[in-house]
């Protein structure tokens, strides 16, 4: 049996990466989850000191029997084991944790694998206390441009602001990337006949083989339909009632869809925002895709051109900028949280992004030229919410200028490197 994996050849540095050193050292356990194709093992293949530990993927049959009749010989002669496609064997984790208890915690474990391990009981029950989590998101426009991490949301909740200023060059075209998309595989292909291909592929992957390792779904046709419905509504409030109408299907079966496609981390629902935290759920969610891609694929926008007239085109760009966001957001400690805003009476808000007790509110506009009128929605919300530190206008011209008294109009490529 081989122990080891040889390292890929192609490989981009994740922000990630030194928040997953921090947390080894502190844990004996760590759980690393994200979508398929992401680059979860790629990264712990490459990057030290996880590339000096026993690999093994239980997607090796000879792996999974001996995991069945004697798990403790995986781990044989090492004290450093990642254990990848760990979903496959749920059961695995009775044998983890009493080799972490024995040892106090001197084997270090990293869990990896395509669904939301959390969630699993087994997983969850076994490591509680011994484990901490984290998930492996998309690239960010930085990270494939070799950037570190920006300090722009950091910055901006302790009080400094960006200058106003003018770029000097256009901002990069984001609809070629949008209907690209953000996976570390697509980097690699040339043009967007390519991207269409590799996205049924995925598809159909995530439908035949991830699908049916965690749920019994028989009506994949179903399943996929309601994919498709739901990318058409990303960056819009989901109403589960009509998602089920349009889908021609109960709204239990829909409910148990959108739970599996947020499990595999596919998809998400972005609470909405209120004073009260117990209201919070009581509120519509708003549905965005964990990559902008694929989102684009499954509403059926196969060319750049057709994607760039395309109704729906505001809300992948908001689902574009959204990512960049989340990331940032997960690399904060604790990871801040983001939510949406609306009221009865239309004011809306993109994304709310909460670190304790500190709020920073954020909209994104495509236009090339923000104006005052940009700022409604924001203004609104800095109204019903004073002690918010301000708002943030993400848009697609060069200008940073201020549009309020806690107002900044700022381009989009600030918050993506």
């Amino acid at each position: 049996m081989n122990n080891y994996h040889s390292r890929p050849e192609y490989y981009i540095k994740r922000w990630i990466t030194p928040l997953l050193r921090k947390s080894l050292e502190d844990f004996p356990v760590m759980v690393l989850t994200g979508a398929r194709q992401v680059g979860k093992s790629t990264l712990l293949l490459n990057e030290e000191p996880f590339n000096q530990f026993r690999y093994l993927s239980l997607d090796d049959f000879d792996v999974i029997r001996q995991a069945q009749e004697n798990p403790n010989a995986l781990w044989a002669g090492t004290d450093h084991v990642i254990l990848d496609e760990v979903q496959k064997a749920p059961d695995l984790m009775a044998a983890v944790k009493q080799n972490v208890d024995r040892t106090n915690g001197k084997t270090k474990f990293i869990l990896s694998g395509s669904a939301n391990l959390l969630l699993m009981k087994q997983i969850s029950e076994s490591l509680a206390g011994r484990a901490i989590y984290h998930v492996l998101d998309p690239l960010t426009l930085g990270e494939i441009n070799s950037e570190e991490p920006t300090s722009l949301i950091k910055e901006i909740l302790s009080g400094i602001w960006p200058e106003e200023t003018t770029l000097s060059l256009p901002l990069p075209d984001a609809v070629p990337i949008i209907q690209r998309g953000l996976m570390p595989t697509l980097l690699r292909l040339s043009d967007e006949s390519s991207y269409v291909q590799w996205w049924n592929g995925y598809v159909s992957a995530y439908l035949e083989r991830d699908l049916r390792q965690i749920s019994q779904i028989d009506a994949l046709v179903d399943f996929r339909r309601v994919m498709e419905l739901l990318a058409l509504r990303t960056g819009q409030l989901v109403n589960q009632s009509d998602l089920a109408r349009d889908a021609g299907l109960s709204q239990p079966t829909v409910h148990r869809y959108l739970n599996l496609l947020e499990t595999t981390h596919l998809f998400e629902r972005v609470p909405a925002y209120t004073v009260n935290r117990t209201t919070r759920l009581l509120k519509s969610p708003k549905a965005f895709w964990n990559d902008c891609g694929l989102a684009s694929y499954l509403s059926g926008y196969y060319q750049v051109e057709d994607l760039r007239q395309a109704r729906e085109i505001g809300n992948l760009f908001e689902s574009f900028i959204f990512h960049h966001v989340r990331v940032l957001a997960n690399l904060m400690t604790p990871p801040a949280r983001l939510y949406h805003w609306r009221t009865h009476t239309g004011n809306e808000v993109d994304i709310i992004l909460e670190h304790g007790r500190k709020i920073l509110a954020i909209e994104v506009k495509q236009t090339n030229k923000p104006g005052y009128g940009d700022t409604n929605g924001l203004k609104a919300f800095l109204s019903s919410h004073p002690t918010a530190v301000g708002g943030l206008l993400l848009h697609g011209g060069t200008e940073t200028r201020w549009l309020g008294e806690k107002i900044l109009a700022l381009p989009w490529v600030y918050i993506t490197g």
